[in-house]
């Protein structure tokens, strides 16, 4: 059984804790309000991005003519899968969530007889990754606190990266991992292929069929600029919903790392005054029968 010194110690250790993961939760709170508004924000212009890059794509489907980010190398035996995650933890399941992901679509790639490249954008998601598959992961780790704020020049940096391997010829598929922001207490895993680039799923839905369009310039001239234009935007789009994501996920965290401190403190000093009060009456019996004893 532990001294009451030694219960004092831990509750004093615990309530220093308990202070920290306050704090750390308030900051986290006020940080996502901020880093909610941006995501959302960015959502509206990469949907549309996405809708206008569906026509185009469809008006070019089955041209020898167009833009190779579009149509593909026609192969899919190499692919690389760019994890984003973030730089720092305590932020609960959401970094594991995503390398789950992540490790889950490796090993189906692995099991298929396919060469996986991985492309980590993050500390947390390498040091999750390396254990399992150091050989697959490239060696430029993009360490986002290189950036002071998630801009779109950082995306473009690591959409031009993604875009210098591909004309390359270092990959054939291209899949980004990344975590929706749904509330401060749901986050949603989520991998989107962004080489090469498609339509995406229902965009096309309710769109008549005789409509035509006309382009200026051509068609090859749009997608020329808007597919890389469009990588960078979903990259973007996708640190952004990290960075809500993280946020949220360390408010919860820390929520319940506090109030969990707060019932250990509750237990702790309910056994610092049931030894206390042991020993207490034990030295008033000791006393009491050395009285009697006289």
């Amino acid at each position: 059984m532990p001294s009451l010194k030694d219960l004092k110690n831990r509750i004093a250790s615990v309530k220093a804790t308990q202070k920290i993961t306050k704090a750390m939760q308030m900051v986290a709170a006020a940080k996502l309000r901020r880093a909610q508004m941006a995501a959302e924000s960015a959502r509206p212009y990469a949907e549309r991005m996405d809708a206008v890059l569906a026509n185009v794509i469809t008006a070019m489907e089955g041209r020898d003519d167009a833009p190779l980010l579009m149509r593909g190398t026609g192969n899919d035996q190499t692919h690389l899968l760019v994890v984003c995650t973030a730089e720092r933890g305590l932020c609960g399941g959401f970094n594991s969530s995503i390398s789950r992901l992540a490790r889950t679509r490796i090993r189906q790639l692995n099991a298929a007889g396919k060469t996986v490249k991985i492309l980590c954008v993050g500390k947390k998601g390498y040091d999750a990754l390396k254990r399992e598959f150091s050989s697959q992961i490239l060696d430029d780790v993009v360490d986002l606190r290189e950036y002071k704020n998630i801009g779109f020049e950082s995306a473009q940096n690591i959409g031009k990266t993604i875009i210098t391997m591909f004309e390359n010829g270092e990959f054939d598929v291209c899949s980004l991992f990344f975590s929706r922001f749904q509330s401060v207490i749901s986050q949603t895993p989520t991998e989107q292929q962004i080489v090469p680039a498609k339509a995406p799923e229902g965009t096309q839905e309710g769109t008549s069929s005789a409509a035509i369009y006309d382009y200026e310039p051509s068609e090859e001239e749009i997608l020329g600029d808007l597919l890389p234009r469009n990588l960078s935007v979903q990259v973007f789009r996708a640190l952004l919903e990290n960075a809500a994501s993280e946020q949220g996920a360390r408010m919860s965290a820390m929520d319940n790392a506090t109030r969990n401190a707060g019932e250990m403190i509750d237990k702790l000093t309910m056994s610092y005054n049931r030894q206390r009060q042991a020993q207490i009456t034990k030295e008033l019996i000791e006393i009491i029968s050395g009285a009697e004893a006289l």
